[in-house]
């Protein structure tokens, strides 16, 4: 396959594509426990910048699930997710429809030659839908991404990012070329233990509070082509881009 060498831009989903919205997991969690929605008790710590499992067994021992028990039901809750998504697809375009630019901005960087794909929390059937909503066609490489599903831990992900582009391009990901589009400070931690250049986006979080993580920049909104001469200025191999 040709290799486009204009860099990698590596997007999350929840909160940076699309509005977050937790009534997915909830529906999902009560379902794969056999608990009424109204129990369903998410912890106390933030739950954005996580994976969904992780966030299934820390919400199902909040509500009052065994750990073992919790832990038993995480094998049944990718099946129980992807029907809960499936069913919403009509719901999820009208309660989740897609930030202001982001559909700009993923053309725009296209049209430049990036590679683009997600790194994200949820589970792979529930990243398709939500990534399905948007109509964005090819522009972005899903069988490169990473998921909830591939692991538990999101710090494990930008390695099954950098395996899957390197199987699929033949050439390996090096950190000066890819860069994290998130929103949360665990987008930041995420990309920064990789070696990936990082930039948020205040959809959720102050820019204030964004920037005391140390991301390379910090955007308020979606605007395309901040976002792109932003990426351009970060990555070292792209010269074609002009404002």
């Amino acid at each position: 396959m040709a290799h486009r060498d204009a860099g990698v831009v590596v997007w999350d989903v929840d909160g940076t594509m699309i509005p977050a919205d937790l009534r997915w997991l909830r529906r999902a969690i009560a379902a794969t426990y056999g608990i009424a929605e109204s129990d369903v008790t998410f912890p106390e710590k933030k739950v954005h910048g996580y994976t969904d499992e992780s966030i299934v067994l820390d919400t199902a021992v909040a509500s009052g699930i065994a750990a073992s028990e919790a832990e038993a039901g995480v094998a049944r809750f990718g099946t129980v997710m992807a029907g809960v998504m499936s069913a919403g697809r009509e719901e999820l375009a009208r309660v989740q429809p897609p930030y202001p630019g982001v559909a700009e901005s993923i053309a725009v960087l296209h049209q430049h030659g990036f590679v683009q794909t997600v790194l994200t929390g949820n589970l792979r059937a529930a990243a398709d839908i939500k990534i399905a909503s948007l109509g964005l066609g090819s522009q972005i490489d899903l069988d490169i991404g990473a998921y909830g599903s591939d692991a538990r831990d999101r710090f494990r992900l930008p390695a099954i990012v950098a395996h899957r582009y390197q199987e699929k391009y033949g050439v390996e990901l090096t950190p000066d070329r890819t860069v994290v589009v998130g929103d949360a400070p665990n987008d930041i931690a995420c990309a920064r233990d990789a070696g990936w250049r990082v930039v948020v986006v205040a959809h959720r979080v102050s820019s204030e509070e964004l920037a005391g993580y140390g991301p390379d920049a910090v955007l308020d909104r979606l605007e395309p082509q901040s976002l792109v001469s932003t990426i351009a200025s970060l990555t070292s191999r792209w010269r074609g881009y002009r404002r």
